[in-house]
This record gives C-alpha cells, structure tokens and sequence, in this order.
C-alpha cells in the first residue's frame, strides 16, 4: 500500500522528532511521538482500488460512514462523514469531464453539522458523464485544515479515478441528477472507488 505524498513532511517531522528525544534520553516522548508518527502514515495511506459495477453506476467518492440523504434543489444528494480512521483520499464518482472545480473559503464546523455544507471551507468538483451532471464536494471538518484537489477543469477521469484529499476528518456531499436511484442508506459505510452509491437514471 503506498502512502498520499502530502503524509511525508507530517511523518518525517515526527520522526525526526522522535529520534531526538531518544537521542537525548525521553524514552517516553520518543515513543509516544513514534506511534504517532505511525499513526499519521496510516492516515495518509493509498490503497488501491477498482471499481466493478456498470457505467450508470457512481461510485463512492469518499471512505465513511452515510451520514445524511435527502433531495435539494432537485438532486440526490449524499453525506459521506470521514473520521481520521478512514482512508482520506478522494475518487471521481463517475467517468467523464471535469467541466467545473470551484474552492470557497469559510469556517471549520465540525463536519457533522449540515451547516458546513454551505458555512465550511470547501471544493465542489462538477462532473460531466455523457450529459449527466454529478458534482460532489470536499468539506473540510473541525479538525481538516487544508483541502487538496490534484485535478484541473478539462480533464477526462475514469471511475474511481483519484482526485485529491482532506487532511484529518471531513466531509464529502455527493449530488446526482434527479431520478437517481440509490442504494445506500443513512448509518451505512462505504468505501471510495469501490462502493457503489446509485445508478444515474
């Protein structure tokens, strides 16, 4: 399993820390300092993933727990609430352009709060799969500091393609075209690139 670049300079400082209070004999900071560093480089880890279900079907953008559905403005729209245990890298739900990426500034409400939907800092990500528009956005937590998105607008993804991350604990809204059909429900855990949300109608 290989481990998101943006983990390295955390899990070198930590390290190099670590190194220095055994060097200067605080056995117990080094090694409460080296099990965090261990724990920091499990939280930027990059497993691989494949998606298997058919082309109408999105895939999950996010591991998590499904903390809200509900129809807004016409579209599906799924919560997907990442603790600091799930993996934090994000995937593209469906195939196709990316016709729109647009980042906001704003505050750092604990993800569970549904204001952080419209009051946090995030990054909505608009997709275009054959006409069909799936957009789903990066919400940065209480804890979640510092949104990436390593993707640029005119670009071609395949399923399940990797877009960015959040760094510790977050938030990803996923909104489909009306008449989508949804497979999951509130309290279920899904996993990114892998677990099929839905089906575009």
């Amino acid at each position: 399993m290989s481990i998101a670049k943006e983990g390295f300079p955390y899990i070198t400082a930590l390290v190099l820390v670590s190194i220095a209070a055994f060097l200067i004999h605080w056995l117990w900071v080094a090694i409460v300092i080296f099990g965090l560093a261990l724990f920091v480089t499990f939280f930027f880890r990059d497993p691989n993933r494949a998606f298997s279900g058919t082309e109408r079907e999105i895939a999950s953008p996010a591991d998590g727990k499904v903390v809200w559905i509900r129809n807004e403005n016409g579209q599906e729209a799924i919560s997907i609430f990442l603790s600091v245990f799930n993996v934090h890298i994000n995937r593209a739900p469906v195939a196709g352009k990316i016709s729109n990426i647009e980042y906001h500034k704003g505050k750092f409400l604990i993800a569970y709060d549904e204001r952080a939907s419209v009051e946090n800092e995030r990054n909505s990500i608009t997709m275009d799969h054959n006409g069909q528009i799936v957009r789903f956005v990066q919400i940065a937590g209480l804890i979640a500091r510092r949104i990436v998105c390593w993707r640029q607008t005119g670009e071609n993804l395949a399923v399940g393609d990797k877009i960015g991350l959040i760094k510790f604990g977050s938030r990803v809204d996923v909104f489909l075209p009306s008449g989508s059909k949804i497979y999951v429900k509130e309290g279920d855990r899904v996993f990114g690139g892998k677990t099929a949300l839905g089906q575009l109608p």
